[in-house]
Formats: structure tokens, C-alpha cells, sequence
């Protein structure tokens, strides 16, 4: 039997012994090893900033999109934007199983999502079919490959399938909101009203309790309106994360210049960084999960305020991620109302 690497170490091309993910080119056109997966492409969810970074990029033109894309799986063999560095993931269906991949229960011809990033994931496109710009997905033909430690979850029959592949894009953020926010916590949920924001924010709302205070902070106004709506906020603050100080200056205000125990960066801009540092007490935590942060500069703009705040990585990945994130619409239906009215589903 052919054994590939578990990791995939054996589909990169360049350069040679590194992990797939940082890799510059993978290996998507040999066949199936024993160990892998190989998945019939059918949509993929690009990442919230790699996708605006493309839109921006193309003008908002989706023929010059296509091109992006089509551009980057070619050289690459992967979903993998080299300017935000970052993927997103897919949907499709199965189309063989190795005899040594660990899929149990799995069968050809099942529909799944894949739990991993498309920057570590081997793509190969045959055609682009459509650009769907509200819900930063792409509808395509072609073939990836998962490998053995790859994650996997069967499509849900009681959702949409748009709404169900917006929330696994981003299931890695309330799970990670589940396990930090405590019952009486103050958190600031920025981002609020995209995909990970509202889905953090629901969740946030649920661990905090009446005794804690959630606030959601969105830029658009009809985003806000959305928010409101929805009453899953104690307070919906309308504002710009790339002004800093104005952001702090509400956030002070809301909390009696108690500022928050922790922030949810969920905003796909640049230049956010400060305003969560601002906004958080001393001692307090930040989970950046927006691919558009800078490190550095959260970890050289904290030092210069001399704010004492523990800052972390967003982690795509807890045990039970997809189920949480898709229990979340059995629980609200407003919420997945509002995922079908943006993103699609009957």
C-alpha cells in the first residue's frame, strides 16, 4: 500500500519538508494515495478577508475575480491567497475513499464540508461557474484532496445548504466564545455582523447571562439594524474599528470606563488592532479570529499603550466546533432567518 505522509508532507512541491499549509505549491494532480480523501468540489467559501481583498483587488468585477482565483489554484494547487495568506473551505461530494483514511461512516458519494483551511487543502479547478458576492462563495467543478488528519462533517438535512456552509466556514469562533466568556463577563463582539460575529455574538450572549453585558460593534448601519433586531446585544455600537480611539471612547462609555473582560475580533479590516487593545481592561483577553490581524501590531501597539491584555491566536479548530455552530439555528430562528435572507436557503 502507498502511504502518504498524514500531515500531506508528501503533496508539497515547494519547499520540500514543510507542512502543506505554509507551503508555496502543493502536489493536486497525482493520484489517490491510501490515506486520503478525494472530494468532488462543488462550492467553495473563500475567507472573509481573502475574499474582499479579491473583490477590492478585481473591482468588484466578477469575470477579473475568476481570474484571481483561477490564477492562484493553478500556481499554488490550493485555495491559498498569498496576500492575506489564507483560504476558507469547501463543500462537495465524495468521490473515493483510500483504504487506510480514517472515514468512518463515510461513503462515495456522500456530501460533506471540509473543517480544514483550503490553504493546506490540494484543488484543482476545471471550471468557475459563478461568484456569489454576498456570501463570499464560490460555485465551482474540480477535485481537492483531504488528507488523514484532514476534518470532515456530513451536511446538515435540516438547514440550507448557503446557510450551513456559512456557519462551518467560521464554526471555529462561538465554540472558542464557549469556552472563554463566562456567566457575568463584558464582552465586545466587533465584526458583529458577519458571519463569525454573529454566531460569537449569539453565543457570547448565551455564556454571559443577564448579569454579564455584550456588546456587538458594527460599522454599517444596516448591519446594525439587523443587530438590534435580533436582541441578541445588550448594546449595538455603530462605528469604525480602523478609529481607535472612538471606539474606545464608546466602549468606555457603555461600561462606566470599565472597558470589557474580553474582546471577539471578528471585523475583516486591517488596522482593527488598536481599537480592541483600547477596549479591553487591564488583564483582560482578546481572541483575534479575523485573518486580517496583524501580530505585530497588536503585540508592539499593546507595549505602547502599556496595556497589560493576554492576546489569542483564533484557533479554527475545538472539539464539537460544527456541531455547535449549527445547533446555534435550531435555537434562534431569527438567526438563521437572517443567514438565509443574506446568504441564501429555503
Amino acid at each position: 500500500m502507498q502511504r502518504g505522509d498524514r500531515f500531506g508532507r508528501h503533496r508539497v512541491l515547494e519547499p520540500k519538508g514543510v507542512l502543506p499549509q505554509p507551503a508555496w505549491k502543493l502536489d493536486a494532480d497525482s493520484p489517490l494515495w491510501d490515506n486520503e480523501l478525494l472530494i468532488e468540489v462543488e462550492r467553495l467559501t473563500i475567507d472573509s478577508a481573502s475574499f474582499r481583498q479579491i473583490a477590492e483587488e478585481a473591482g468588484g468585477d466578477r469575470e477579473r475575480m475568476r481570474e484571481i482565483i483561477r490564477r492562484i489554484v493553478t500556481i499554488r494547487g490550493k485555495m491559498h491567497n498569498p496576500v492575506t495568506d489564507s483560504g476558507g473551505m469547501l463543500i462537495g461530494r465524495v468521490k473515493d475513499i483510500g483504504p487506510l483514511f480514517p472515514g468512518k461512516g463515510l461513503e462515495r458519494g456522500d456530501r460533506i464540508a471540509t473543517l480544514v483551511s483550503l490553504s493546506l487543502t490540494p484543488l484543482r479547478l476545471e471550471e468557475i461557474v459563478e461568484i456569489d458576492l454576498a456570501g463570499s462563495q464560490v460555485v465551482a467543478r474540480g477535485e481537492a484532496i483531504l488528507f488523514e488528519t484532514g476534518l470532515w462533517v456530513k451536511l446538515p438535512e435540516d438547514l440550507p445548504e448557503k446557510v450551513a456552509l456559512s456557519a462551518l466556514d467560521v464554526c471555529g469562533a462561538p465554540a472558542q466564545v464557549a469556552r472563554l466568556v463566562k456567566r457575568g463577563d463584558r464582552v465586545l463582539v466587533t465584526g458583529a455582523g458577519g458571519k463569525s460575529g454573529l454566531l460569537s455574538l449569539y453565543q457570547a450572549k448565551k455564556m454571559a447571562g443577564n448579569e454579564g453585558l455584550v456588546i456587538a460593534l458594527e460599522k454599517g448601519k444596516e448591519a446594525c439594524e439587523d443587530l438590534r433586531k435580533l436582541s441578541i446585544a445588550d448594546r449595538v455600537l455603530e462605528a469604525d474599528l480602523q478609529d481607535a480611539v472612538s471606539v474606545m471612547e464608546k466602549v468606555s462609555e457603555v461600561t462606566k470606563g470599565e472597558f470589557v473582560d474580553l474582546v471577539i475580533q471578528c471585523v475583516n479590516v486591517p488596522d482593527a488592532e488598536m481599537a480592541a487593545i483600547l477596549s479591553v481592561r487591564d488583564g483582560g483577553k482578546i481572541y483575534f479570529f479575523s485573518m486580517a490581524t496583524r501580530f505585530t501590531a497588536a503585540a508592539l501597539g499593546a507595549e505602547g499603550v502599556g496595556k497589560e491584555v493576554e492576546m489569542l491566536i483564533g484557533n479554527g479548530y475545538t472539539p464539537g466546533h460544527a456541531e455547535l455552530a449549527l445547533e446555534i439555528f435550531r435555537e434562534s430562528p431569527p438567526l438563521l432567518e437572517l443567514f438565509k435572507r443574506r446568504y441564501g436557503g429555503k
